[in-house]
């Protein structure tokens, strides 16, 4: 007997098929050609936060590499395998993409991890990744003193963000990027309760939109 797929992912195929593929064909059978996608969203694995649901896009609109935290590592060469640093460098390259979007949510619970410390974590590959946000979490902690883990974990998710968007300029193509053709870099949160979108302004503050 063949290996069957779980039916909750074919059920929910067929929906797709019979509904929106059959509504959108002639789209998807455009998109077949090749993407060309306005923006690349670095999104947080959590399954809560999808962001062509929250952003409205039809196929092909977003590229989205999603991993624990919406976390953007640092520019490193060499060795290893950078999954996340070859998704942006595909993105602005390749598709040149209009933006690069950072977009963290409420209640994230990489960012919690983070917040609480990181030794009881699994130190394989989990730990080491959100280690790159030790130094927003530093900046955070020296901030807001004796604030609460609640307090501290949210206002983490708002600047980790903002980190983020720093180590994407220590790309040499994003800042090629930035110069030549005007590349935009933008970050966000999305609130998982409310459905609020905050966007990072200029000044470092974010605004509701």
């Amino acid at each position: 007997m063949p290996f069957q797929p779980p039916e909750t992912l074919i059920n929910g195929y067929r929906r797709f098929k019979d509904g929106r593929f059959r509504v959108e064909q002639a789209h998807y059978a455009e998109l077949a050609d090749g993407q060309t996608p306005h923006t690349l969203v670095i999104a947080c694995s959590d399954s809560r936060v999808d962001p062509a649901a929250i952003f409205d896009a039809a196929p092909g609109e977003l590229f989205v590499v999603r991993n624990v935290a919406n976390l953007v590592p640092p520019a490193e060469e060499g060795g290893g395998l950078h999954g996340v640093s070859a998704a942006l460098e595909f993105a602005v390259k390749v598709l040149k993409v209009k933006g690069v979007l950072v977009m963290g949510h409420g209640d994230c619970g990489g960012v919690k991890a983070c917040a609480s410390g990181l030794d009881g974590l699994p130190n394989t590959y989990l730990g080491p990744w959100l280690s790159t946000m030790e130094p927003a979490r530093e900046e955070v902690a020296a901030d807001l003193g004796e604030a609460s883990l609640a307090e501290i974990a949210d206002t983490l998710e708002l600047v980790s963000i903002r980190h983020s968007l720093e180590r994407l300029k220590q790309f040499p193509f994003v800042r090629t990027a930035i110069k030549e053709r005007g590349l935009e870099l933008h970050g966000a949160r999305f609130a998982i309760h409310s459905g609020k979108l905050e966007w990072l302004q200029p000044d470092g503050s974010y605004s509701a939109v």
